[in-house]
C-alpha cells in the first residue's frame, strides 16, 4: 500500500505542479514539502504540525484531507518511535510566510513606538488654553463680564495673579471687572509636567 508521503508526490507529478509552486501556495519551504513526500517525519517538531501541513497540501493537491490524515495516524502508530528535532517551529516556514510574519511585527513594533512617542509628546508639551466665553471683546454697559476657559484638568491655572480651580472637565471662570477703555485679562496655567502657557485678551469698552 502507498504511503501518505507517496501519495502526494504521485498526485503532484501527475498534476505537473512543481515542489516550488507547492511551496508558495501552502507556505511551507520546499525542503520540508519533500521530507513530507519521503515520509522522513523527524524532520519536523511535532506530529501535530505534520498533520497541519499534511491538511493544507491535501487540499492544494484537491485530496480527501480528512483521508490522508487518517492514513497518516495509521502509519504513525505503526512507528514505535518518532524523534522530532527540537526548536523547528518557524523552520518550516516558506520565506514569503517569513516576510508575513516579520512584517507584522514590524507593525506591531511601529505602532507601539508611535502611541509611546505620542503619549511622551502629549505629556512634554506646554498646557492649552481656550477662552469659551465671551467670544466677542468689546462690550458697552456691562461693569463686569464672566470669563469663561478651559484647560487640563490636572493644570494650575492663574488669572490676573489670583488662583482659580478649575472642574472635572479643565473649565474655569473668573469674574472680570472692565475698565473704562481697555482691560487686559492675563490668564496663566502650569501643568502637571512644569511646562506654562500664558494667554493674554484684551477686552475694550465704549460708550
Amino acid at each position: 500500500m502507498l504511503s501518505v508521503g507517496t501519495l502526494l508526490k504521485n498526485t503532484r507529478e501527475r498534476k505537473k505542479i512543481s515542489l516550488s509552486d507547492v511551496e508558495k501556495n501552502i507556505k511551507v519551504r520546499e525542503r520540508f514539502v519533500v521530507a513530507l513526500e519521503e515520509d522522513k517525519w523527524s524532520v519536523f517538531t511535532s506530529k501535530i504540525y505534520i498533520m497541519g501541513i499534511l491538511k493544507n497540501y491535501a487540499r492544494f493537491l484537491s485530496l480527501d484531507e480528512q483521508k490522508i490524515l487518517a492514513f497518516f495516524r495509521r502509519e504513525y502508530e505503526k512507528k514505535e518511535d518518532v524523534r522530532f528535532k527540537e526548536r523547528l517551529s518557524h523552520t518550516y516556514l516558506s520565506s514569503d510566510s517569513k516576510k508575513t510574519l516579520l512584517g507584522g511585527f514590524i507593525l506591531i513594533c511601529s505602532l507601539f513606538l508611535f502611541y509611546f512617542a505620542f503619549q511622551l509628546y502629549q505629556y512634554m508639551k506646554p498646557p492649552t488654553i481656550e477662552i469659551l466665553s465671551p467670544k466677542n471683546i468689546i462690550f458697552k454697559r456691562e461693569a463686569t463680564i464672566t470669563v469663561i476657559g478651559k484647560t487640563e484638568k490636572e493644570a494650575q491655572v492663574t488669572v490676573l495673579g489670583e488662583r482659580v480651580y478649575q472642574n472635572k472637565e479643565g473649565i474655569f471662570e473668573y469674574v472680570l471687572p472692565l475698565k473704562q477703555k481697555e482691560t487686559i485679562l492675563s490668564v496663566e496655567v502650569i501643568g502637571a509636567n512644569g511646562k506654562k502657557t500664558q494667554l493674554n485678551t484684551v477686552f475694550k469698552k465704549t460708550q
